[in-house]
């Protein structure tokens, strides 16, 4: 395929969840010239199953609806070369490819394809080479591409190895503009809930009041996915975590996430903080939750009364939301529900209505200071903030795609 109107063309391995919406945002936005996909093997009995597939989505309706919502117009679909499986959607050219499944077999060079956006999940560690049997991130690289982002976090499965210097984990909105167009060629857009996170904890940090937190958890109430299974399935050799092969139908499952552990690569300062994570997958398509609880120690004001409060942490986010986050943190005190999520085209939103705190006071025993070299004849009554905040995303689309989106036209922009 050719760049359309000067425009870049954009690659994408894989078309399951990540991969179609994906696709989809980047026809909806139009940034792009062309869309080369690959899907790495036939599906169903022609062409005409694939643009099946792409046109149409149990979660979010039909591309139509997604484009133009229940207008009545219609997204023009159109097959331009059936041989080169070469597909119009809404006037943006997309090409497939169903041949190669080791990212360094797809020629992306052939194609003009320059920045790549895995989608499949299958390759996450930026340390595998790129002649790798089982295929890698830098396969892409040894194909033709010049820049990969990948749709999930990075995984270095040996534990003696480093991040590579040409590569890093980035969300869009919170540590973007670090990117280096010379240093960097393999991106990870970190996970939904990592996204999320970052997006709630980053105005905390950035005021002086809650900058100091003495310790924080998440839970991430976490839509249904793609790894579970639908009805109660044997283990695999080795699994540890036997709940996710029970069935994701009709169970609450609590697991495990790595999104604080990946918020640290994101912002470095929550190394400092003590932060536990985890994840309770709940029977939903999409639209997951955030609660964050977090200690803090609480200034108080002239007349002995904590500066932390509700109100005060509402603020924080009304201002966020109205000014260097506006369009990527929402400020909501309406009454949601995680159906009012689906699609909702922000990183996060916050249900201000369900904030809360409570300030209560930590007693030192002057024989505990006298170990740092303070003596005192009383105890010293510190300050402390509980509080909790709830922030809702779409872990699909609305959340993340669209942060994906963001940051893949960032790089492109800069190559």
């Amino acid at each position: 395929m050719e760049r359309q109107n000067g425009k870049n063309l954009l690659g994408i391995n894989g078309a399951g969840r990540i991969g179609k919406l994906t696709l989809w945002n980047h026809i909806l936005n139009k940034h792009f010239g062309g869309i080369v996909v690959n899907v790495g093997r036939n599906v169903g009995k022609n062409l005409e199953a694939l643009i099946h597939n792409i046109v149409n989505d149990s979660t979010y309706g039909s591309l139509s609806n997604f484009l133009y919502g229940h207008s009545g117009r219609r997204a023009e679909v159109r097959i331009v070369d059936s041989a080169q499986n070469l597909v119009e959607f809404d006037g943006m050219p997309v090409q497939f490819l169903n041949t190669a499944r080791n990212p360094r077999d797809i020629n992306w060079a052939a194609h003009n394809v320059r920045l790549v956006v895995d989608c499949t999940g299958a390759f996450l560690d930026p340390t595998v080479p790129a002649d790798n049997a089982k295929g890698s991130l830098r396969g892409h690289l040894e194909a033709g591409a010049e820049k990969v982002l990948a749709s999930a976090p990075f995984k270095i499965k040996d534990s003696t190895l480093k991040m590579p210097a040409d590569s890093t984990m980035m969300v869009f909105g919170i540590n973007h503009l670090d990117f280096d167009v010379n240093k960097h060629h393999i991106i990870s857009a970190a996970s939904c809930t990592t996204t999320g996170l970052s997006h709630m904890m980053k105005p905390l940090l950035d005021t002086p009041e809650t900058s100091t937190i003495l310790t924080a958890s998440m839970s991430t109430i976490h839509a249904s996915t793609s790894t579970q299974s639908i009805l109660d399935s044997v283990p695999s050799a080795g699994t540890s975590d036997l709940r996710k092969s029970r069935s994701v139908l009709n169970n609450i499952i609590i697991t495990s996430t790595g999104a604080a552990k990946a918020l640290e690569k994101i912002i470095p300062d929550v190394q400092k903080v003590g932060f536990m994570a985890d994840s309770v997958r709940i029977p939903t398509n999409t639209a997951s939750l955030i609660i964050l609880n977090i200690t803090f120690h609480s200034p108080l004001n002239d007349i002995g009364d904590p500066i932390i409060t509700r109100e005060f942490l509402n603020r924080i986010y009304q201002e966020t939301a109205m000014g260097p986050a506006n369009g990527l943190l929402e400020f909501s005190e309406e009454q949601n529900v995680s159906a009012d999520m689906i699609g909702r085209r922000a990183a996060v939103v916050i249900e201000g209505i369900e904030t809360h705190t409570r300030t209560g006071f930590m007693a030192l025993n002057p024989s505990l200071l006298k170990n740092f070299g303070v003596d005192l004849t009383q105890d010293v009554m510190i300050p402390v903030c509980h509080a909790k905040i709830f922030g809702w995303y779409d872990n699909e689309f609305g959340s993340y795609v669209n942060m994906l989106g963001k940051l893949t036209e960032y790089v492109d922009k800069k190559m």
